[in-house]
């Protein structure tokens, strides 16, 4: 085949093309890691089969054009390595350094030769097969899973590029490699390259948006300080249970820190926030699985607990208060009591009127003294407060 054929040429046409329309993808978005490197590897394969195509018949013009074509699957590499810094590529440096190193002095032996001997042809082809297969079995023995699938797909590929002009070879008259081949395959290897270079990068920004959605989901519905749901989101977890639960099954705790004001003013905003922080802590140690926490707002915190009698409430309170004393005696904080409201819902009850129904509950555990749970029946205008039980810490 003569090297100066027109299929050459629109096959350099064609990878200037891909490499051309991934240079204008990248402009318009924050390069990634080993993008550079990608690039080079385009325009060089590019610039490799454009020069195939004039010819090349000098031997310096020649040998430039078979490093065009060895580096691009190099470059490509490092490309890889660089974008997928945090996954496990087997051979990374010296077996990477140690392959091009070879490719170059066995490309530039066969350069020594004739022009028209064995070995300066058979030169070129085995270094551009070493090198294709080398960046191949590196790409398919990379990660496994939804990562792993385009970097196989691009194994694959570089494997075509190496395999592909040697059946070229032994299908041809004269059974010697030539330049044509090795560059009719370039261009098709790169081309299908630039479109998975787009795809990987495609991929990351979805996967990269996709974490970015489901953090804004949890700066939304987690309260910062504390680590818990915050108002809005205890009531859509709530009432996702209620829904689930049976009607009038579950007990409803509000409570909150006493004289949690004058702890600020003492001991300032930080010692506060730690108070807070311990607090959320203990609630979280003691409760079940399927209870719900939540912060309901400043120092007031709000349990939903299902199929709980409001027995089994003051039960849960009082194991948060030991687990706050036990907890805060290494903790650089002023001695820490809890007041308690509790109530079982009614059948039918919205969730706002339970919680202001077991406000007037802690309401009343404050004007007991504090560090009380009290339970609440009735209604909410008429409330009778049924149980009320000291939880053995003085307040502060």
């Amino acid at each position: 085949m003569d090297t100066s054929s027109p299929g050459l040429w629109a096959a350099a046409s064609a990878a200037a093309a891909a490499a051309l329309a991934t240079s204008v993808f990248g402009s318009m978005r924050r390069p990634s890691a080993g993008w550079r490197w990608w690039l080079l590897a385009l325009w060089g394969a590019s610039a490799g089969v454009a020069l195939a195509a004039t010819g090349a018949r000098f031997r310096p013009l020649s040998l430039l054009v078979e490093g065009l074509l060895l580096q691009w699957p190099l470059a490509a590499l490092i490309g890889v390595r660089l974008f997928h810094g945090r996954l496990h590529l087997p051979g990374a440096g010296r077996p990477d350094a140690a392959v091009a190193a070879g490719a170059a002095l066995v490309l530039l032996a066969g350069s020594a030769w004739p022009g028209d001997s064995g070995p300066s042809a058979l030169a070129p082809a085995a270094a551009a097969l070493a090198v294709h297969l080398y960046v191949a079995s590196v790409l398919l023995g990379g990660p496994g899973g939804r990562e792993g699938i385009l970097l196989r797909l691009w194994g694959i590929v570089m494997a075509a590029a190496a395999i592909g002009p040697v059946l070229w070879t032994l299908v041809a008259l004269d059974g010697m490699p030539s330049l044509a081949p090795r560059a009719m395959v370039t261009s098709l290897a790169a081309l299908t390259s630039a479109f998975l270079i787009v795809a990987l990068v495609c991929d990351r920004t979805e996967r990269q948006l996709r974490d970015s959605r489901r953090r804004l989901r949890w700066l939304a519905n987690i309260d910062a300080l504390t680590q818990v749901p915050n108002r809005r989101h205890f009531g859509e977890l709530a009432s996702r249970v209620l829904a689930a639960d049976m009607p009038g099954s579950a007990a409803l705790v509000l409570f909150d820190v006493d004289h949690f004001k004058q702890i600020n003013d003492e001991h300032g905003h930080a010692a506060g926030d730690r108070a807070l922080r311990l607090v959320a802590r203990c609630m979280q140690d003691v409760l079940r699985t399927d209870d719900v926490p939540g912060r309901h707002g400043g120092d007031e915190f709000v349990l939903l607990l299902r199929r709980a009698s409001t027995n089994e409430a003051i039960g849960v309170a009082q194991r948060i208060v030991e687990r706050l004393q036990l907890l805060g005696r290494g903790a650089a904080l002023p001695k820490l009591s809890l007041s308690f409201g509790i109530v079982h819902l009614h059948l039918g009850e919205p969730l706002d009127d339970a919680v202001r129904r077991a406000d007037q509950a802690l309401y009343e555990a404050k004007r007991q003294g504090r560090s009380r749970a009290v339970a609440a029946a009735g209604e909410e205008r008429r409330p009778v407060f049924t149980d009320s039980k000291s939880l053995g810490l003085h307040p502060s």
